[in-house]
């Protein structure tokens, strides 16, 4: 069976969902069968950044221009209709694209679209929305974001042949938003990307170290400052415990700065008298993210809506204990493994920090129930979930293992063996 999957993500650019994409093609190389993965490539940078390949993957370069004659027609429509309006070409209808034969000329018997990009084709398709955070925070995007968002989403879930969420919040969110048959949402979810990558030795640590001038002990929370992963809080939090506990706590903090909102953030930091507390270190190599997990005192996760979250099993891996909030899918996911917190709530974010900053005791604990949490979810598992239901799509009969992997939700309910 010939599986293609479509790679519209850059590194360095798209977060998560590019660290997620990486490992499930390092983990899908990694299965023996009869599979063959043609990675949808569009530049050398996601060639370069994928490399090297498994035996049983290849990289196709897909063309930069792929619309079909009716794709170009309906943008033509669409334009007319925006200059009749009165909107200039950036807002107004936006088109689920349509295949123009590339993707059917490959001879695949399925297409995995895992990035939230999505096109109308002849092949069984699978399809990752990820979550439908603009349904709950539309304030957090502009308004052609949301537009295409609710276009290609909507169009997405009700035409494809399956549909992979990472928690049973989020597919029940899909299932009441979208109208969509349960049975045709599968709760796939994912694991630590770290677990793939190569270990780090206290000479690498003390590189690290080094090289950003961090302090010996510092809470750590890795992610883009996209709005809804509410730095503005945490940091808020850091302020309450100097001033009302004279605790100081340093973040150290890795990812993208979202430019919209980061004149917002560093005004704030500056206005609490944080600068030389909290410390922005951009993206970081995989070999500096490990040493960061490995030598922070706790992972701390504030945000404001997760499918689930990556940096909290990659905090498990690492050997560190982890505080998250208590809203959307992150209470299913951490269980008894983590304390959590009110996110709107910088005083009971706040008290939550304390504890975990303050207590060996509690940490250690913490660290026990993190280990034994994290047996529960393996990227390789994850991996042969994404080719069972890929069998599926496609028609192709499931073994028992197959039907094992799509008959049972491990996040919330978990084999351990």
């Amino acid at each position: 069976m010939k599986v293609g999957i479509l790679v519209d993500v850059e590194p360095g650019i798209h977060g998560g969902i590019a660290t997620a994409l990486r490992s499930l093609i390092t983990a899908l190389g990694k299965l023996e069968g009869p599979e063959t993965y043609v990675l949808l490539v569009e530049s050398e940078t996601q060639v370069d950044w994928l490399s090297p390949l498994a035996p049983n993957q290849r990289f196709e370069m897909r063309p930069a221009h792929t619309e079909s004659a009716i794709k170009k027609t309906l943008r033509a429509v669409r334009d007319m209709v925006n200059k009749l309006a009165g909107r200039d070409g950036r807002a107004g209808w936006p088109i689920v694209p349509l295949s123009s034969g590339y993707f059917e000329s490959l001879g695949l018997d399925v297409i995995h679209f895992p990035t939230q990009g999505f096109t109308y084709c002849a092949i069984p398709s699978v399809y990752n929305p990820h979550d439908l955070q603009h349904l709950h925070y539309p304030q957090f995007f502009e308004i052609e974001d949301l537009a295409w968002r609710e276009t290609i989403y909507r169009a997405a879930c009700r035409t494809a042949h399956a549909i992979i969420v990472n928690s049973q919040w989020i597919k029940d969110d899909v299932v009441a938003q979208f109208a969509v048959s349960p049975a045709k949402v599968q709760v796939i979810p994912e694991a630590a990307p770290t677990q793939l990558l190569a270990d780090v030795s206290d000479e690498d640590k003390q590189a690290t170290r080094t090289r950003y001038n961090l302090p010996d002990k510092f809470i750590f929370y890795p992610n883009n400052t996209w709005p809804h992963k509410n730095h503005l809080r945490l940091v808020e939090s850091l302020a309450l415990l100097r001033d009302k506990k004279g605790l100081t706590v340093p973040l150290v903090s890795t990812g993208a700065r979202h430019e919209p909102s980061r004149e917002k953030l560093d005004a704030r930091i500056r206005e609490l008298g944080l600068e030389s507390q909290v410390h922005f270190l951009g993206f970081v190599s995989t070999q500096d993210l490990r040493a960061l997990y490995q030598m922070a005192r706790c992972l701390v996760v504030p945000s404001l809506f997760e499918a689930n979250s990556l940096p909290i099993f990659e905090a498990w891996a690492e050997g560190i204990p982890v505080a998250s909030s208590n809203v959307t899918a992150l209470p299913e996911q951490v269980g008894d493994a983590g304390l959590l917190f009110d996110p709107f709530d910088p005083a009971d974010m706040g008290a939550v920090i304390e504890r975990l900053f303050t207590d060996d005791a509690l940490c250690a604990d913490l660290v026990t129930k993190g280990t034994r949490r994290l047996s529960d979810f393996d990227f390789l598992r994850t991996a042969r979930a994404n080719r069972a239901l890929y069998r599926r799509a496609a028609g192709r009969p499931l073994d028992a293992e197959d039907k094992k992997l799509l008959s049972t939700d491990w996040m919330r309910n978990p084999e351990r063996g």
